[in-house]
């Protein structure tokens, strides 16, 4: 289980992947939603119930880039980053040295939730678009709960908006690509949920899910991505890798025009294409939500 499914669109059978491809782009887009996870752990750590923090799971930490940066914003705490896939924790491992932190990280591989108990005791546990890849999220949430030290929290990021990146109408095709393949992604996005092991139907209302499983619900903040038009070249090219992997990923989800008009705006030649289009651009919400053990 691990934190790749931004908004759905990475939804992906680990055998399927390359890592080497996503890996990196990933890491990429961890590094750029930096600021509104720097912003989200300063909140948590300000907040007047706020536990001391001497260990931290960072469940589902995908590269580590969250894991990295909770180590910057709590340098009293031992942060383990916890995830199903080897090549992405070596990625973790690799960052905490770069960023000195490595004396206070450890990785953890591990298959949730078949190994909660391997997981230990916590007083902050960010579990970032993770819990959605667990069958029984409301099981899940239970097991969190219980590694919490008294006053802990549970850190949610659920839900959010899916990222705009285009103007609706980009002027070729119909206008709207980007909420069509936002339906599409959600449409994936179910279909994976009703594949995972012990899958149950859940309402989203995180708090009440929270109180369910004996959290005392602390809020919900929504913290903003954006970066206007024109993008620098490392934003673009950011863009141009994610919508690739997006029209990989859904396929047969999009219509033969969709399809065409993706084609066309990966197509490096192109001059209406995302290589050359001066209204790129990318904008996105990321949704916290806490809960404490009293």
């Amino acid at each position: 289980m691990s934190n790749h499914a931004g908004h759905g669109h990475h939804d992906t059978h680990p055998a399927d992947i390359d890592w080497d491809v996503l890996g990196p782009l990933l890491e990429q887009e961890a590094e750029l939603n930096g600021t509104q996870y720097e912003e989200a752990a300063r909140w948590i750590a300000a907040l007047p119930t706020a536990p001391k923090v001497r260990r931290i799971l960072d469940v589902g930490s995908g590269p580590g880039v969250v894991s990295c940066l909770l180590a910057q914003v709590f340098p009293e705490a031992e942060v383990v980053a916890v995830d199903a896939t080897p090549a992405l924790l070596e990625r973790a491992k690799n960052r905490a040295r770069r960023l000195g932190v490595i004396d206070r990280f450890q990785t953890l591989e591990a298959e949730l939730p078949a190994d909660f108990d391997r997981l230990g005791e916590a007083d902050l546990i960010w579990a970032g678009n993770s819990l959605h890849h667990l069958g029984d999220q409301r099981a899940a949430l239970a097991g969190f709960a219980g590694l919490l030290r008294a006053g802990g929290t549970v850190a949610l990021v659920e839900g959010g908006l899916p990222t705009r990146r285009l103007p609706r109408d980009i002027g070729i095709g119909q206008p709207g690509l980007e909420a069509r393949m936002g339906a599409a992604a959600a449409t994936r996005f179910e279909h994976m949920r009703s594949e995972l092991p012990g899958a149950k139907r859940e309402i989203e209302d995180w708090s009440a899910l929270f109180t369910a499983v004996g959290l005392a619900p602390q809020g919900t903040r929504s913290f903003l991505l954006d970066l206007p038009a024109p993008l620098s070249r490392p934003v673009r090219d950011h863009v141009i890798a994610s919508i690739t992997r997006e029209r990989e990923v859904l396929g047969e989800l999009l219509t033969a025009e969709d399809s065409a008009v993706l084609e066309r705006l990966l197509d490096p030649e192109d001059p209406e294409g995302l290589h050359h289009r001066a209204d790129v651009h990318l904008l996105s919400a990321r949704t916290v939500h806490l809960g404490r053990r009293g």
